[in-house]
């Protein structure tokens, strides 16, 4: 298994950086970064570039890879429709179709939420937003293409979000974790997470759209 991994920086992508780095069933990884990712190891190759909606330049270095883990995101508050649609819709379907049009035969596992409005058509945005990114995706002709809904993430190993509000929240509520830690349907970590996408993508799975349950249950198999 060879990996493309996007957003090895934000917090959902430096767990699933650490697990391909210690899967044996991943021989390569290679993140492509706004920013470095801190990390070097013999299987990892970073890639450092400024414009995502422009990957000509690097896109030669993408053959021969087989599965693409999406982590790329970020956070709707505060946030116009229009802009989250940008980074959540637009700069995915360019990045897929980019990696489409190199390997058909690619697994794609992205990272979407809890709630995602599968109709489009909902009253909250992000979650609209989220629908059509999913969908769009599943349309794709790639070997396989699996959407991973997580709901509350614990983070473990270290690992902070970026985002100010999330990493705030998950400081206050770290005392609760152990309940929360219980309530499979909802929670999960980084680990699990980083696990589930590996997961799916050289095994595969009986359902395209994973939610948290899934996640934590697919993990299990390790």
């Amino acid at each position: 298994m060879k990996v493309i991994l996007f957003g090895s920086t934000g917090m959902i992508g430096q767990g699933t950086l650490q697990e391909c780095l210690k899967d044996k069933q991943v021989e390569k990884v290679l993140v492509i970064n706004r920013q470095s990712c801190g990390v070097t190891d013999p299987k990892l190759t970073e890639i450092i570039h400024s414009d995502f909606y422009d990957l000509s330049s690097i896109s030669g270095n993408f053959a021969g890879y087989d599965t693409c883990l999406y982590c790329l995101g970020i956070s709707s508050v505060g946030m116009a429709e229009a802009d989250y649609h940008r980074v959540t819709y637009d700069l995915t379907i360019h990045i897929a179709e980019t990696l489409l049009n190199l390997n058909k035969n690619m697994n794609f596992c992205y990272i979407s939420g809890a709630n995602t409005d599968s109709t489009e058509k909902g009253k909250t945005m992000w979650a609209r937003v989220k629908g059509k990114t999913e969908n769009a995706l599943l349309a794709m002709p790639f070997k396989n293409v699996y959407m991973l809904r997580p709901g509350f993430i614990e983070p473990l190993k270290g690992i902070k979000s970026k985002t100010p509000l999330y990493q705030f929240i998950y400081s206050a509520f770290k005392p609760l974790f152990f309940i929360l830690r219980n309530f499979k349907n909802i929670a999960t970590n980084t680990e699990t997470l980083g696990k589930a996408m590996i997961l799916a993508a050289t095994n595969g799975y009986e359902k395209p759209v994973l939610e948290s349950r899934d996640i934590n249950e697919i993990a299990k198999t390790v």
